[in-house]
């Protein structure tokens, strides 16, 4: 394969994603000529509406994955966090990069911390994992819906419309933006843990053996042990981004792993909390393990009501 063209869409954080793998892999492969095509997908267009009321974070996928079955595209660069654990026909997870901070953080004009937002103060985000870790910690913050890219939500904040957003840090530190108002501060995991994969790039492409071995070096062994277990804890509980659920898998030097987990409402009154320790021996069994310790407690009930929740969001 002498060509190889990458799927992308428009926003400037997902540019900076398929621009940054282009340039890993034409460093690589010196004589492989990478071409990025931008395709413009359905959870991109419709930005008036939260994401689990239309459909989740596939919507942010599925242009790109048509893009490579259709043969106008070989490999679509993502977020992690974005892609549903199940594929289309024909396409598969082909690689996942080096781990940048897989942290929120917390963005204002004004205030430097959670603790530090007066009673009734005005936060956005459009995830249901992050508003529901907020309202456990503060039952008396205003959590607003809010959609669009990294700079227009930013913006947004800008012009007062919000006391406080919340982003995934990685975002902020891939588009030199950890600066861009007063106060950007990192959520402690003992506070906010992340979505599964956040921080990762997923690389996704057909089950072909030429791609696979061109993005075979890009792969790193800490991000797969750990974006695994996450992955299959998601899947486990058949969750997605329509219900509230936060997991995060770590790997030490030591090859110990510990993992751990939370599902509940959205409004933050109910919640469950998990955890499990293994090592890398057995890392594909992990994920299950945390899903069946949730499970015991009632996940599935408490997931099902979430659901019925969110048109009241």
């Amino acid at each position: 394969m002498n060509k190889l063209v990458i799927a992308s869409r428009a926003s400037a954080l997902a540019m900076w994603q398929s621009k940054y793998i282009a340039a890993q892999l034409s460093g690589i492969h010196s004589e492989l000529e990478v071409e990025i095509k931008v395709f413009k997908t359905q959870g991109d267009a419709i930005l008036d509406v939260p994401l689990a009321k239309i459909g989740g974070k596939g919507l942010f996928t599925k242009e790109l994955e048509d893009a490579i079955l259709r043969g106008e595209a070989d490999l679509a660069v993502h977020s992690l966090k974005d892609v549903p654990t199940h594929f289309e026909n024909g396409l598969i997870l082909s690689g996942v990069t080096k781990r940048a901070d897989r942290r929120d953080a917390l963005l204002s004009c004004k205030y430097a911390s959670i603790d530090q937002l007066p009673r009734g103060a005005v936060v956005g985000t459009a995830s249901l994992r992050r508003r529901m870790q907020l309202l456990r910690k503060r039952p008396d913050l205003i959590v607003k819906s809010l959609r669009g890219n990294v700079p227009s939500r930013i913006e947004k904040l800008k012009d007062g419309l919000y006391d406080a957003i919340v982003l995934a840090y990685a975002g902020l530190e891939r588009l030199d933006m950890t600066r861009s108002v007063q106060f950007v501060a990192p959520i402690d995991l003992s506070i906010m843990l992340p979505a599964m994969g956040q921080g990762v790039l997923g690389l996704e492409s057909k089950n072909n053996a030429e791609i696979l071995a061109l993005v075979k070096p890009l792969i790193d062994k800490q991000a797969l042990v750990e974006s695994t277990i996450e992955r299959d804890f998601i899947d486990a509980l058949n969750g997605s981004c329509q219900v509230p659920i936060g997991v995060c898998a770590e790997l030490f030097e030591d090859q110990s792993i510990y993992a751990s987990a939370i599902v509940g409402l959205p409004n933050g009154k109910e919640i469950l909390d998990a955890e499990v320790r293994g090592d890398s021996s057995v890392y594909t069994s992990l994920g299950k393990e945390l899903a069946d310790k949730m499970l015991a407690q009632g996940a599935r009930g408490i997931l099902k009501r979430a659901e019925l929740m969110i048109d009241s969001l």
